[in-house]
């Protein structure tokens, strides 16, 4: 169940709930499983909350932390920023209470679910990231499967990362996930100049069930996906794309995609052409030049 009244296109601070810069919920989303948090932090800055009935993943953005879970601590490494390297994260369990700290300062992304098993607080290495490329072409991009089934355990929770280098598409053919709710989070390459870059999202739905979203997105915005077919996703050409997406449903945690039958006669190309010679953009090394 979705409420149609929410609108998909979540502008950067329009979410915004002291102290979190994007604050999405089930229920501001208008539907049941999936949620997200982003918090900017200061050099020694902190952000303390409870999961609640949420299972939450803390990834950094930009910067490391040190992340207590109740009696529990840990220290994430981070990274420079998201086109910079793959980055560890932690998993926090439902009904406990966290406290992130930044000696440095960042920017750090909370995922979210809700759950109904309890599972113990954990650190995911950078190293044990599964890194996927995908497509072919100028439909090449690299996809992080840091919390995906298969790569590592949650209850529902599902998110991954999506690098798409300048002038590409990823989400390409477009595809649906079924009963899964998807919020879709963005962080754009600056130029050389200083200056903020752009990508696109589309999303369309079904005679019976429509949805239409063709939006320009800039970093710190999110859109949200409640059903529907999604794809492409748009680099503009010289700025690469982040895409952090966050998945959850009712049933069991599987992360079925199917292409729009209208394009996925696409796929049959790919195999006259080759992967961009700029992937991977990313690995566990750190990248000095963005």
């Amino acid at each position: 169940m979705t409420d149609a009244r929410v609108d998909p296109l979540v502008p950067r601070g329009s979410s915004a709930e002291r102290p979190f810069d994007v604050h999405v919920t089930p229920e501001s989303a208008g539907w049941q499983h999936t949620g997200l948090r982003v918090v900017q932090l200061s050099v020694g800055g902190r952000v303390r909350f409870r999961t609640g009935d949420d299972e939450v993943v803390v990834l950094p953005l930009i910067g490391g932390c040190d992340v207590a879970c109740d009696d529990e601590r840990m220290t994430l490494t981070g990274r420079r920023s998201v086109f910079s390297r793959i980055t560890d994260f932690a998993y926090l369990p439902r009904g406990t209470t966290a406290t992130l700290r930044a000696p440095n300062g960042g920017r750090f992304a909370l995922p979210a679910a809700r759950a109904g098993r309890y599972l113990p607080f954990r650190y995911g290495a950078a190293e044990d990231v599964p890194v996927e490329l995908r497509g072919s072409g100028r439909a090449s991009r690299q996809v992080n499967n840091f919390c995906t089934p298969g790569s590592f355990e949650t209850d529902r929770l599902i998110a991954c990362e999506v690098l798409t280098p300048g002038g590409n598409w990823s989400s390409y053919p477009p595809h649906e996930h079924d009963e899964l709710e998807e919020i879709c989070y963005y962080e754009v390459a600056v130029s050389p100049a200083g200056g903020p870059g752009c990508g696109y999202q589309r999303v369309y739905g079904y005679q019976d069930r429509p949805i239409d979203v063709c939006a320009e997105v800039h970093t710190g915005d999110v859109v949200l996906i409640p059903y529907g077919w999604h794809g492409p996703s748009m680099a503009a050409p010289g700025y690469d794309l982040y895409r952090l997406n966050v998945m959850a449903g009712p049933g069991e945690r599987r992360w079925q995609a199917r292409d729009d039958p209208a394009h996925d006669w696409v796929r049959d190309q790919w195999a006259a052409d080759r992967i961009d010679d700029r992937l991977p953009m990313t690995s566990v090394r750190e990248r000095r030049r963005e």
